[in-house]
C-alpha cells in the first residue's frame, strides 16, 4: 500500500505570484480549494494507506483531520526550507513498510484518482524513483519512491533536471511519469489560463470556487487580456524583425 506526503504553504501568503490577478482573500481560497480537491483524492483512494499534511500553517491540522489525514507541524522537524522539511518529513514517513511513499505539489486541481492509480501501477511494475513533472518538463510536482530509491531532494529552479541528475548520480533507476493530472500546478497567470480553459476537469471545490462565479468570470477576462498582450507583442516583434 502506498502513502503520500503533502507538504503545504501557509495559506496566507499562498501564491503570491498571482498578486496580480487576486487579492490574498482569493489567493488563500484558491490555495486551499486546490488542497482540498487533493486531500480528497488521496485519502479516498483504496491504495493510499496514508496520507500525511505537513505545513506550518494555522488551520492545516484542521484541515486533515477534516479529510482523516495524519498532520505533522513543521515546526517539529526543526528544519527550514522546502528540501530539508520534505527530507526529514520523509525519514518518518519510511520507517513504515507502506511503499511507495508519493510526494506532491498541493496545488494540483486537476489531479484525478486515476492518476494516483497509474503512479501506483507504474511503480510496483519496476520500483524506483518516478518523477512526476509539470507541463513544461521543468519542474517537478510529484516523486514515488521507496526506501532503496529515495532521492536526494531538489525542488526549486528546474527541479526536474536537478532529480534526474541526482538519481543519476546515486546509480537510483528513475523515470518520468506526465499525465495532464499531475502536470498542472498553478504559479504564473499562465498556469492560471490553462486551469480555466481545463476547468471542468478540476476537483469539485475548485470548480465551485471559479465555475460560473465572480472570480471565475473575472479572472477568465483577465487571462484573456494577459494572451491577447503576448499575442500583441509577438505580432509587434515580428513585423520589426
Amino acid at each position: 500500500m502506498a502513502q503520500a506526503l503533502v507538504p503545504l504553504k501557509d495559506l496566507v501568503q499562498a501564491k503570491s505570484r498571482l498578486a496580480g490577478l487576486m487579492v490574498p482573500s482569493e489567493r488563500r481560497a484558491l490555495a486551499q480549494a486546490m488542497v482540498e480537491d487533493v486531500l480528497t483524492v488521496l485519502t479516498g483512494h483504496a491504495g493510499v494507506q496514508r496520507v500525511t499534511l505537513v505545513s506550518d500553517d494555522p488551520a492545516a491540522g484542521m484541515l486533515a483531520g477534516t479529510y482523516g489525514a495524519d498532520y505533522l507541524e513543521e515546526a517539529a522537524l526543526q528544519v527550514s526550507g522546502l528540501n530539508p522539511l520534505i527530507e526529514a518529513a520523509t525519514d518518518r514517513l519510511l520507517e513504515t513498510k507502506s511503499e511507495p511513499l508519493i510526494v506532491l505539489h498541493a496545488d494540483l486541481p486537476l489531479l484525478g484518482a486515476d492518476d494516483i492509480s497509474a503512479v501506483i501501477a507504474d511503480y510496483q511494475a519496476s520500483p524506483g524513483l518516478l518523477i512526476g513533472c509539470d507541463r513544461h518538463r521543468r519542474g517537478t510536482n510529484l516523486l514515488a519512491f521507496g526506501r532503496d530509491s529515495r532521492p536526494r531532494f531538489c525542488f526549486g529552479s528546474d527541479s526536474y533536471a536537478a532529480h534526474c541528475a541526482a538519481a543519476r548520480d546515486a546509480g537510483i533507476d528513475c523515470r518520468e511519469i506526465y499525465r495532464p493530472g499531475i502536470a498542472l500546478d498553478l504559479d504564473e497567470a499562465v498556469d492560471v489560463a490553462e486551469l480555466m480553459r481545463s476547468l471542468a476537469a478540476a476537483g469539485a471545490r475548485t470548480q465551485a470556487l471559479l465555475m460560473a462565479t465572480d472570480l471565475g468570470r473575472r479572472l477568465s477576462v483577465a487571462v484573456s487580456a494577459l494572451e491577447s498582450g503576448q499575442d500583441n507583442l509577438a505580432e509587434e516583434s515580428r513585423v520589426h524583425d
